[in-house]
């Protein structure tokens, strides 16, 4: 199975992007970084005292969804998933069955840790979702009130922090590897992408 890394910034459009792909190609398997933080009281009691430790690799589950992904690649049927309550920090688990027959399926890692994994990012398909800054507030904005229960100063500070911190350490990933950048909402470029994804499918 092809492994398809979508990441960028807050609000840039890579669930939007990760759902559009899902549904052209047949059985795929969408993994959200978001859905692998850790809701431990280290965590929990280090987020009192550092606003941006949710924008920083120590607050996710880097080994568990690196295991998920290990055995989606080993095609094991029962497979181990996790999911992040934002509202209450907390994070669940489950166990599904996966089917692995299809030719289209493909296995989408999407999330602003996507590209920090320490995977062989040669070995995968590399995409960063972009979008200006202030397009990505506004989505940023409304997504956190709705679904996270967010004030817009909160929404504000947290974002900039995140659009920060995404930029600093992206650089180590555009530098090294083969990456595609893309707008979503930009069918022209939406388009070459799917055409080199079906290409990628037939070899």
């Amino acid at each position: 199975m092809k492994t398809l890394i979508i990441t960028g910034p807050s609000g840039s459009g890579k669930s939007y992007l990760s759902k559009k792909i899902s549904k052209l190609f047949n059985n795929t398997i969408v993994l959200k970084t978001d859905s692998y933080y850790k809701d431990n009281i280290f965590i929990k009691l280090l987020s009192i005292f550092q606003y941006d430790i949710y924008d920083r690799t120590i607050s996710f589950k880097k080994s568990e969804i690196k295991k998920t992904l290990r055995s989606l690649h080993n095609k094991e049927r029962l497979i181990s998933f996790y999911n992040y309550d934002f509202r209450r920090k907390k994070s669940s688990k489950s166990e599904g069955y996966i089917n692995y027959e299809g030719d289209n399926q493909l296995i989408i890692l999407e999330g602003i840790f996507a590209h920090r994994l320490d995977l062989n990012y040669h070995e995968t398909i590399n995409i960063v979702c972009e979008e200006e800054k202030d397009i990505c507030f506004k989505r940023r904005l409304k997504r956190d009130k709705l679904e996270r229960g967010r004030d817009s100063r909160e929404v504000n500070n947290r974002f900039n922090i995140s659009w920060y911190l995404f930029h600093e350490n992206v650089q180590y990933y555009l530098n090294n590897f083969e990456v595609f950048s893309i707008n979503p909402l930009d069918m022209v470029s939406y388009n070459q992408l799917v055409l080199y994804l079906q290409n990628q499918k037939n070899n």
